[in-house]
């Protein structure tokens, strides 16, 4: 869908940054429990909480049309040209949204836990985030409340919350680097 926009081009284009020593972009970051306490919510079965499980398919191709992709927005789902992009442009700060809270928003080699890792200041919008969660397991409450408790556990583990008020009030116009379709990272300057 994207490939030949101005906004992947640019994220492909960013001068070549070296990463910190025997850090690896492509490696997923597991839970460290030495800097983070376990998930409050279980994922061990199905993380759906549909109530029929259907065959697993590819649902999204695309940016929600709500977004408009603009100006010098970026374009990847490749840690290493974001880590290209912030270094080029001097980005420390980073707004994420987008789901799952607990899966790709952390996980992913350009989420939460790599870019505290990486030293960046990091703001999760809690408002534009969802967990993937099942009620049907522990700890047993609605599928709000555990995203409510995720939301909560990132923000034990010093990361910061901002709202989409809050934040469009004190970052208009700023650029975009989205993280394919789960992650959406913001950047701003620092």
């Amino acid at each position: 869908m994207y490939a030949d926009t101005s906004y992947r081009k640019r994220m492909q284009q960013a001068p070549p940054a070296d990463a910190p020593k025997d850090w690896k972009f492509s490696k997923w970051l597991d839970l460290d429990p030495s800097r983070e306490p376990p998930l409050p919510v279980e994922t061990k079965q199905c993380s759906c909480d549909d109530p029929v499980v259907g065959a697993a398919v590819k649902q999204f191709a695309r940016q929600h049309p709500g977004i408009d992709i603009i100006g010098y927005d970026g374009i990847s789902d490749n840690a290493q040209e974001i880590w290209n992009l912030c270094q080029a442009e001097g980005i420390r700060n980073i707004v994420i949204m987008g789901v799952h809270t607990n899966m790709c928003i952390l996980g992913r080699p350009f989420g939460i836990r790599a870019m505290t890792k990486l030293g960046r200041n990091v703001v999760l919008v809690r408002d534009l985030t969802d967990a993937m969660y099942d009620p049907r397991q522990p700890p047993h409450v609605s599928h709000t409340r555990g995203t409510q408790m995720v939301i909560e556990h990132i923000e034990s583990i010093g990361v910061r919350r901002s709202s989409p008020k809050t934040w469009s009030r004190s970052c208009p116009g700023r650029r975009i680097v989205n993280g394919w379709i789960h992650t959406h990272l913001v950047t701003d300057r620092g």
